[in-house]
């Protein structure tokens, strides 16, 4: 099937990417990746008048941390390397777990965390750890910039809050508190291969004494857009993190899904399935947290 015809514009700054946006109008697309966006216009999903890519955009493939600042993750920052990143996999083993987990290799090496967010699908695997760690994303538009909390970000599948001429230059996330982890885990139907039928990442803190001091839990490719578990973070929230507590928050966070049948896998299975992912995601994270002094 022969790919529509649409011009190609590679700006070199994000002012110049935000007012080409504005000049083609609604039919104009950001390309960061593309590992999305091409398949939806060779299957004429979409049909876009222009791409804006941003890979040529000095910076934007930056992935940086302090601990003053937490972590940064630049648009165009492949999947890849946000999972290789040292600094990633000590203070957010998480975020480099879900990086790692995402399609398979080719699409890592192309594709991005910031346009994996952007895609806004319900499966998106980057989604329910940087929901979790209570991350931002910061957008540039034109004439001003916006910080959003990226809890704000999912209005529906395929949808965010972005207004027209606006563009995510960066995701970033703040630095966890002291015992703290995180852990993300997801099933597919073909072995990491495909989009995940259930996805679950958490962020777990202790206090002096291990007990759940905060904890927060997004569940990825059972509802429209990634759901929190507040109820299974109620119940844990000030309690140890017995077998039983956990097994029963787990079922908490099961009961806030949408679940839907399609041929990734039934609603009933998506259903189980975040139990058990949601009682191993705990668990992971209970674990990193309690090898942490400080």
């Amino acid at each position: 099937m022969p790919v529509p015809r649409f011009e190609y514009y590679a700006p070199t700054t994000v002012s110049k990417a935000v007012g080409l946006l504005e000049q083609a109008g609604p039919e104009a697309r950001v390309m960061a990746g593309g590992t999305d966006l091409l398949v939806k216009i060779r299957f004429r999903v979409i049909q876009p008048r222009a791409l804006v890519g941003l890979k040529k955009i000095k910076g934007l493939n930056r992935i940086s941390f302090s601990r003053k600042k937490g972590l940064t993750i630049g648009a165009t920052a492949l999947l890849a390397d946000v999972a290789a990143s040292s600094s990633v996999r000590r203070h957010y083993p998480g975020v480099a777990q879900a990086a790692g987990q995402t399609a398979n290799v080719q699409v890592r090496n192309m594709g991005t965390v910031v346009g994996n967010l952007c895609n806004a699908s319900p499966s998106a695997d980057n989604a329910p750890t940087l929901l979790a760690l209570g991350s931002q994303v910061r957008i540039a538009g034109p004439g001003s910039e916006r910080v959003l909390a990226l809890e704000d970000f999912f209005q529906g599948p395929g949808i965010t809050a972005l207004k027209p001429g606006e563009i995510v230059t960066s995701v970033n996330v703040p630095l966890p508190p002291p015992r703290s982890a995180t852990a993300y885990l997801s099933l597919s139907a073909r072995a990491k291969l495909d989009c995940s039928a259930v996805g679950v990442g958490v962020m777990l803190s202790l206090d002096d004494r291990d007990r759940c001091r905060d904890l927060r839990v997004f569940v990825g490719s059972c509802a429209p857009i990634p759901v929190r578990a507040k109820g299974a973070e109620q119940l844990l929230i000030g309690e140890k993190l017995t077998d039983r507590a956990v097994e029963r928050a787990a079922l908490e966070a099961a009961r806030a899904t949408q679940p839907i049948d399609d041929v990734r896998a039934s609603a009933d299975y998506r259903y189980k399935m975040v139990s058990v992912l949601t009682i191993r995601a705990i668990m992971d994270a209970k674990k990193r947290a309690l090898r942490k002094k400080n």
